[in-house]
């Protein structure tokens, strides 16, 4: 049973964070006032929520014994392929999140951040909105057994 709640859990990370990704990119596209200000800032924190659940749930799935066994993760080249593309999301990730970081912050003493960068910013979201997409590709090959000799 822990087996399918941890399953479901790391799937259904994917149905939170792959809207809230787009929906942070829509906010930033747009005039950032404070009301998208807000909408930023909320889909931001759910795609961290679905990125912590997705690094969670993919331990206990890879390591404690609960899917096919940290032996079939560790020499499948395509699970490396999962990790390297999990890994430049991550790394992605830090400019966005230390500018909304830096934002929320500003918003909160009364600031107006200084957005100017925001046009970046939905590039790189952009970025990792396809690289997340790319993962769930490499991961259905992967359990399927696809670059395993």
């Amino acid at each position: 049973m822990a087996s399918a709640i941890v399953s479901a859990l790391h799937v259904l990370a994917l149905a939170l964070g792959l809207p809230a990704v787009y929906l942070r990119g829509r906010a930033l596209k747009g005039r950032l006032d404070r009301e998208a200000m807000r909408k930023l800032f909320a889909a931001d924190t759910v795609w961290g929520i679905a990125a912590a659940l997705w690094v969670v749930t993919g331990l206990l799935r890879a390591f404690a014994g609960l899917e096919k066994g940290s032996q079939f993760y560790l020499a499948s080249p395509l699970f490396w392929t999962k990790m390297a593309l999990f890994a430049a999301v991550i790394l992605l990730e830090i400019w966005p999140m230390a500018t909304f970081i830096r934002w929320r912050t500003q918003l909160r003493r009364g600031q107006i951040p200084e957005t100017s960068r925001a046009r970046a910013l939905y590039l790189v979201n952009h970025v990792e909105m396809a690289l997340v997409v790319l993962i769930v590709f490499v991961a259905s090959f992967m359990a399927r057994g696809f670059g395993i000799r």
